[in-house]
């Protein structure tokens, strides 16, 4: 009979090889029960698992309270709004605007959507920036565009920024160079190219010269043209390589040797070139990083500039 033991208390071949592939496993796992200490790293694994699970349940608990509760509630609520920055014209209905949107958050949930929102009809703000202070304190700096140009079409002037930007509402403090444009404004901005390179050549000059700027224009031959007061011609060419070439404009007209040139030639910034006086009585102003040219070959012309 399957099942039964032999006279020496053995059991059959058969049987033991059926029990076999079950038994194996969970022999082999007693087995290792049985070991010493094994028992006693299985329990402390167990409670390390256990602590683990509790401190991510925990942290997880905390960073839902602090995402849904925490952030958007009353603890944290802008009560105090400091501004700072603004000149504009528009002030008084800006400033109102911006503090009552910024009421409506917290110091750990700003909205700068809706703050640009908010001054996006003042075309005058270039843009914000936003200080926090925990609890209930933000700071809001308004950074302005500032006028580089005035702009002549139909009998009026209006400034506008480096980037094109019409400034109307900005007092324009100090002079500003003129310059004339075809297709004024589209939506609030320049419309005219041409214009536009003019006045990034306006924005780009160096603090000392922007007030010795009396016009920018265009010409086919030369490109963009400034005009200064009481000075030379700059002639630009193209819109490009702007603070090499204001740069190199600086450096001629503080060298004596210049002086009463008519024009300067910044189209190669690296070699500027001022004219317009006869050759023998100035000298050639030099590259920047150079030792000046001796006065037997000088790069000063009488003639009018070349393209």
């Amino acid at each position: 009979m399957r099942g039964a033991t032999t006279a020496a208390g053995r059991r059959p071949r058969a049987s033991r090889r059926a029990a076999g592939p079950a038994a194996g496993p969970i022999a082999a796992a007693r087995a290792v029960l049985r070991r010493p200490g094994t028992r006693r790293r299985v329990r402390l694994h167990a409670r390390l698992g256990r602590r683990l699970l509790a401190a991510a349940a925990v942290c997880l608990t905390l960073a839902a309270a602090y995402w849904f509760w925490f952030r958007d509630s009353s603890f944290v609520a802008v009560e105090r709004v400091t501004l700072s920055g603004l000149t504009t014209d528009e002030a008084p209905r800006l400033r109102p605007a911006l503090v009552a949107a910024a009421r409506s958050m917290t110091t750990l949930h700003l909205d700068r959507e809706r703050l640009e929102r908010t001054v996006a009809a003042y075309p005058v703000v270039k843009g914000l920036e936003l200080s926090p202070d925990f609890p209930h304190t933000l700071r809001i700096r308004v950074i302005e565009h500032h006028p580089a140009a005035l702009i002549v079409a139909g009998g009026g002037r209006v400034p506008v920024a480096g980037d094109g930007t019409v400034l109307s509402g900005l007092p324009v403090e100090g002079r500003l160079p003129s310059i004339e444009a075809e297709r004024p404004f589209e939506d609030g901005r320049l419309a005219d190219r041409a214009a536009l390179r003019a006045v990034a050549v306006a924005a780009a000059a160096p603090p000392p010269l922007r007030g010795r700027l009396d016009e920018v224009e265009r010409r086919k031959a030369d490109g963009v043209v400034v005009q200064l007061r009481d000075g030379p011609e700059l002639i630009f060419g193209d819109a490009t390589r702007l603070r090499a070439k204001w740069t190199a404009a600086a450096r001629v007209l503080a060298d004596k040797a210049a002086g009463g040139a008519s024009y300067v030639d910044l189209r190669l910034p690296g070699r500027p070139a001022a004219g317009g006086l006869p050759a023998e009585t100035v000298a050639p102003v030099a590259p920047a990083g150079t030792a000046p040219p001796t006065a037997a070959s000088p790069d000063l012309t009488a003639g009018a500039p070349t393209p």
